[in-house]
């Protein structure tokens, strides 16, 4: 059965007038602050082998691809994530450019099932930078205090959050309890879903009651500098510890720029995307049912394409900024064109009409272009 014309498909939708004024301008504002901290813009393909995110995101997370058949039989796909096809970049391509790569898109990924009830979209657009060939705080404080300056500039200071965490906390306690890869995946999300009770029972046939205990008071642990001593009681781990260490100085490093307000430790953020390695990043504001951002470190994601070497990054979704935006009622320079009134020009007259119009222009006036005979009877 064909469907109404005036139908389209669950999980997308279209963007009119002030709107779509709205997304382009966040668009527009965040390119602009990548290209002012020397990132260089890339436009990665809309369609691409399967196996592309297979490799990037992971074999799970890959199924929610669109996927098809080409001419020759190879399976395609639409572009689910945009890191995947940086990192295969920047490990073939640019293989021998100098490092470090700095690469900043704004780009639409596609999704055939949303990733929660909130996350409706099917079609979504990630604008968001990689930061390649580059370890160390410096560089993830770099992709973090790039984040600070695009939510700042949005006007949402004093409304939003970063947490942050570093994923060896939660694999060096994996590795100390010699889990396997299904019980990793059930591990993680019990974390995720902050299940206590369950996450001791799942633990209690690998561990001692106590480490049981122990383990499921530091995945609920978040707050800011208080954190770090908190957690220090209960790990035990050499690499958990470590992992620790390099999370309390970055943040000594937020804290010395004055940015730890609008920061929080939490040791209970575990990515489900298999390229993660390290620092793990969410950004959430005020009023908005979902996270607008995410980020961290990928370390070993571009030895699937070739060699590996140290790389981090983040993403934010335009829509969840947009709704950020209007759920905060933040007022910027991004609204002043939209709010702006036409200037009516009307003249039978084309020589004159666009002469008129032409001149406006040049004194950055919107226009609106009416022949009279058009709006005369």
């Amino acid at each position: 059965m064909s469907e109404s014309l005036s139908a389209i498909p669950s999980g997308v939708r279209y963007y009119f007038g002030s709107e779509a004024h709205l997304r382009r301008a966040i668009e527009q504002a965040a390119m602009t602050i990548f290209k002012a901290w020397s990132y260089e813009e890339i436009t990665p393909p809309t369609v691409d082998y399967y196996s592309l995110f297979e490799r990037g995101m992971g074999s799970v997370e890959a199924q929610d691809a669109f996927r098809f058949t080409d001419t020759d039989g190879k399976l395609l796909a639409l572009r689910p994530d945009v890191t995947s096809g940086i990192a295969r970049a920047a490990a073939t391509l640019m293989a021998k450019r100098e490092r470090p790569l700095r690469f900043s898109y704004a780009a639409p990924v596609f999704r055939l099932r949303a990733e929660s009830h909130a996350e409706w979209r099917r079609e979504s657009t990630q604008i968001g930078c990689e930061l390649i060939g580059r370890h160390g705080c410096a560089a993830d404080m770099e992709v973090l205090a790039i984040a600070v300056e695009i939510l700042s500039f949005l006007g949402l200071d004093g409304s939003y959050t970063i947490t942050i965490n570093d994923l060896e906390i939660f694999n060096g306690i994996v590795g100390s309890l010699g889990l396997d890869a299904t019980a990793q995946e059930e591990l993680r999300e019990l974390v995720d879903t902050h299940n206590a009770r369950d996450l001791e029972l799942f633990l209690a046939s690998y561990t001692s009651a106590e480490e049981c205990a122990s383990f499921a008071q530091l995945v609920q642990l978040s707050g800011r500098s208080e954190v770090f001593e908190n957690a220090r009681r209960v790990i035990t781990n050499q690499r958990s510890a470590a992992a620790l260490g390099r999370l309390e100085t970055l943040w000594t490093v937020v804290d010395s720029v004055g940015l730890s307000a609008q920061f929080e430790v939490d040791l209970g953020d575990v990515s489900r995307l298999d390229y993660y390695t390290g620092l793990l990043f969410k950004i959430y504001v005020a009023g908005v049912g979902t996270r607008v951002g995410s980020g961290g470190r990928y370390d070993q994601l571009t030895a699937n394409f070739g060699k590996a070497e140290p790389a981090v990054g983040f993403v934010l979704d335009l829509d969840a900024l947009a709704e950020a935006m209007r759920a905060n009622e933040s007022i910027t320079r991004l609204g002043e064109v939209a709010e702006r009134t036409a200037a009516l020009i009307m003249d039978e007259d084309p020589k004159v009409l666009f002469r008129e119009a032409l001149r406006k222009r040049e004194r950055g006036d919107k226009v609106l272009i009416s022949p009279q005979r058009e709006v005369m009877p």
